[in-house]
């Protein structure tokens, strides 16, 4: 079955030379034609030619922005782009592409306006460290309250998105770990998420870049952009103030 025409698959990638052509090729296996774009962050290895090889349009970021920089290019472009739903991947191939049309039919079919695919609904054997399982389950813990609902996996990057989303995200996005942020941010705005069960597979080639160090500088600077963007948002209603009219009451910035 073809991809769908209103769909861009979103590829953040930094220095995936050894696994961005195999990513392609599977994505490609099961939605043939889809529009995929990968966004380089100025990858020092060959990922560049190696999608571009693969048949894939690359935006080159002319700097090392991160992974939310390189995301909100990527939002940035489909927004311009017109697409209605942008769903990204990861491209080490530890995401599935047979779940990216899952997502997508959660994403046209409950209207929400995120849809977060989850390693953690089911229990389908997926194992994670002790100390990156303990942060999550801090996330999860601090978000419920925040959310006024509860999250399974708020790190997960297997994320679909529609326009309304996208036209948040292509002026607002946090530029380093913004899974969690994001959240904060629709939430903010009244939007919806939803989570589906999703399996998260082992890194084609290579390891990961997460260390203790990295963990803790992740924890401290999620926990510093949610608190941050929650004031932005109390203080933003709390600057409303009522004006009596004669006759009329009215609500003013």
């Amino acid at each position: 079955m073809p991809a769908p025409s209103d769909l861009m698959v979103l590829i953040p990638a930094y220095n995936e030379e050894r696994c961005i052509a195999e990513v392609l090729t599977e994505l490609w296996d099961v939605l043939p034609g889809c529009a995929a774009v990968v966004v380089d962050d100025c990858s020092s290895d060959g990922t560049v030619a190696e999608a571009e090889r693969s048949g894939a349009r690359v935006l080159r970021l002319p700097h090392h922005l991160g992974l939310g920089g390189a995301v909100q290019a990527g939002y940035k472009l489909a927004f311009e782009l017109g697409y209605e739903y942008v769903i990204r991947i990861d491209g080490d191939g530890q995401h599935n592409p047979r779940d990216i049309r899952r997502i997508y039919n959660e994403l046209r079919e409950s209207g929400a306006e995120m849809v977060i695919g989850s390693r953690f609904i089911t229990n389908d054997g997926y194992q994670t460290t002790f100390l990156r399982g303990l942060v999550i389950r801090f996330f999860r813990l601090m978000l419920r309250p925040i959310l006024g609902r509860p999250v399974h996996d708020p790190t997960s990057g297997f994320v679909g998105v529609n326009r309304a989303a996208l036209g948040v995200f292509s002026r607002v996005f946090p530029l380093e770990y913004p899974e969690i942020e994001a959240l904060v941010v629709l939430q903010r705005r009244a939007f919806r998420f939803r989570e589906i069960p999703c399996a998260m597979r082992p890194r084609l080639r290579g390891t990961s870049s997460i260390t203790l160090v990295r963990s803790l500088y992740f924890l401290l600077h999620v926990l510093l952009g949610v608190f941050v963007n929650i004031l932005k948002y109390d203080g933003r209603r709390g600057s409303r103030r009522t004006v009596a009219v004669p006759g009329k009451d009215e609500t003013s910035q």
